[in-house]
């Protein structure tokens, strides 16, 4: 079975895929696909550069994000020709890794996407499962996390789809609103009812 974990920020979903990941199960992360797909030799950076220019290269050859975020920031067109460009990399590079571990006898694959719903990638899932907590404590777990001012935390919170949203739109739930241990028992449980094996 393939698994769409997601969340919001600040919500405890890297924890989460941190204590699937102890359990055995295999975890592709669309963060790390991201990074793997724009290293030296990777199609993906070659076009990135026939597109905008090798100075969005450092000297050692590698991808200078702060430079290519300098100049996406600013320009919606030139940030969805990006997108354009290294999301299908990224999806092909998950399900490649989907195949190895499928191939290698695993039964359960879990696809850590942060914006599974944004980007509209429920498709690539037979279920998803959201870590969920409330908007107020998202606030705050920002806060403390990256020392950010409530306006500056809630920013971010704003950039991304309202947490109640994707709540709507997960088969199931973990809350992570209590302790870690009480988000261990629900992700315990989820398993089991799911009968999910590694």
């Amino acid at each position: 079975m393939i698994i769409g974990l997601t969340g919001g920020i600040a919500s405890g979903k890297s924890t989460v895929s941190q204590l699937l990941k102890e359990k055995g199960f295999t975890v592709v992360d669309a963060d790390i696909a991201a990074r793997a797909v724009v290293v030296p030799g990777q199609p993906a950076l070659e076009q990135i550069v026939r597109v905008f220019g090798g100075e969005i290269l450092a000297q050692d050859g590698t991808l200078n994000r702060e430079k290519l975020g300098s100049i996406i920031f600013h320009d919606e067109s030139k940030r969805k020709q990006l997108n354009e460009i290294v999301h299908p990399a990224v999806r092909e590079w998950m399900l490649s890794e989907k195949d190895k571990a499928v191939q290698a006898g695993h039964n359960t694959i879990i696809f850590d996407i942060p914006l599974l719903f944004e980007s509209k990638l429920t498709w690539m899932a037979d279920r998803t499962v959201l870590v969920y907590v409330t908007p107020d404590t998202q606030l705050q777990r920002l806060m403390e996390r990256n020392r950010y001012t409530e306006q500056e935390a809630d920013a971010r919170i704003q950039s991304q789809m309202p947490i109640d949203e994707k709540k709507a739109l997960a088969d199931d739930i973990i809350d992570n609103n209590g302790t870690i241990k009480q988000t261990i028992e629900q992700l315990d449980q989820w398993i089991a009812r799911l009968r999910l094996r590694s």
